[in-house]
């Protein structure tokens, strides 16, 4: 049986993690994995969550089903968080997905029934499981220009052209705010404009949602999915819980269709839990009512608010020191566009041979396109990590 396959290629990511783990080296930098970090480099669990577990704890009776569908009160929680009722909730279906990226994949398993073989444009760059996930949905990935590598800011006018030549049987994804790989994010006003293009062509948008808060808050950050969603007909949002409630290994997310009316969204109801119950039949459900405590109690979201402020304005701060850093040592602006993005990530443009000696040469872990996790960096090791970028660049 086996005889027929050949060796799958690994996710870079997950073979960064590997290699840095067995490094034996005392000290090893990794800007790989996306995860937020302490001081410490240790990735913490946030407060908020700890109360909300003890409570889940000493409450719960059952370990039974939830239903195809998941947790009802987690989904009807995030809707509002990321939605704010800029949709009437008559057109809104939801499931549970295994994570942001689960819920991802019930979405564009959805588009894929209805329009198989369908094309999805992508960001170029984007994040590397969003081309694979649309190939095994049966949807044909193809990229639209998005990040200027010579400005390092989003190459609007490109993009905004290419969203243009769309028709109504395409579907475009797009960042919801904090772009991964490059942390080049769209501007309000940049907003405005690709929702025109979508009235315009009819295109069918998807929304990947995976860092709200991370980049100007909740409100701020919410500004792009929300001028999507109220803007045309039908649409869908993947909201992913791993980040911004660090909860990565619990899997957290949920799956949003908007329809054009209720008797449209019950049928795409059904196709995503068709797609659940033919896959893992049920989703996890810890992480997501972990969620549901937090966002139902006053004084718990106020906690969560507060942390989640705190990891944002800490990845501001590493962004702001080590272009600081760099330039000074320097004397060069080249690196100055990291203060400038936001969220998790940033694309530092390296060449591969250059990230590479980071790696053998320094124990400095990014992913091979330099791209990096901005909340792994050691805050007091930041003139040092600069040192090392820049003799590398030589």
């Amino acid at each position: 049986m086996f005889e027929t396959l050949k060796k799958a290629t690994l996710d870079k990511i997950f073979v960064l993690m590997a290699e840095y783990a067995a490094d034996p080296r005392d000290g090893k930098i990794d800007l790989g994995v996306g995860v937020d970090k302490d001081p410490k480099g240790v990735t913490p669990v946030m407060s908020s969550v700890k109360k909300a577990e003890q409570r889940i704890l000493d409450s719960a009776k059952t370990k039974t089903y939830k239903g195809v569908v998941g947790n009802k009160e987690f989904s009807a929680a995030i809707v509002d968080l990321a939605l704010g009722g800029v949709v009437d909730n008559k057109r809104i279906r939801c499931v549970n997905g295994a994570g942001g990226t689960g819920a991802l994949s019930i979405l564009m398993n959805v588009l894929g029934r209805a329009r198989p073989k369908g094309r999805i444009f992508i960001s170029d760059p984007s994040w590397p499981n969003h081309w694979p996930m649309a190939e095994l949905a049966g949807l044909t990935p193809v990229y639209y220009p998005y990040f200027d590598h010579k400005t390092r800011i989003v190459d609007f006018p490109a993009m905004l052209a290419a969203l243009d030549t769309l028709t109504s049987d395409d579907i475009v994804l797009l960042h919801g705010c904090c772009h991964n790989p490059t942390g080049a994010s769209l501007t309000n006003a940049q907003w405005d404009e690709v929702v025109e293009s979508l009235k315009r062509t009819g295109a069918f948008p998807l929304v990947d949602l995976a860092y709200l808060g991370f980049g100007d808050g909740l409100e701020a950050d919410a500004y792009g999915v929300r001028k999507v969603v109220s803007s045309v007909p039908e649409s869908m949002v993947a909201f992913s819980a791993s980040k911004n409630f660090g909860l990565y290994r619990e899997r957290a997310g949920v799956a949003i269709a908007i329809a054009r009316d209720s008797d449209s969204a019950d049928v795409v109801s059904s196709q995503m839990q068709n797609v659940i119950r033919a896959t893992i039949s049920q989703t996890p459900d810890h992480g997501a009512e972990i969620v549901r405590v937090i966002l139902e109690d006053k004084d718990l979201r106020a906690e969560w608010e507060a942390e989640l402020t705190e990891m944002r304005e800490r990845m501001k701060r590493l962004r702001v020191k080590l272009a600081d850093a760099i330039r000074q040592r320097s004397n060069s602006k080249d690196f100055d566009f990291i203060a400038e993005h936001t969220g998790m990530f940033s694309l530092l443009g390296l060449p591969e041979d250059v990230v590479t000696k980071l790696k053998l040469d320094d124990g400095v872990y990014m992913i091979n396109d330099s791209r990096i996790n901005v909340a792994g960096i050691p805050e007091d090791r930041i003139g040092e990590l600069a040192d090392k970028m820049l003799a590398a660049i030589r």
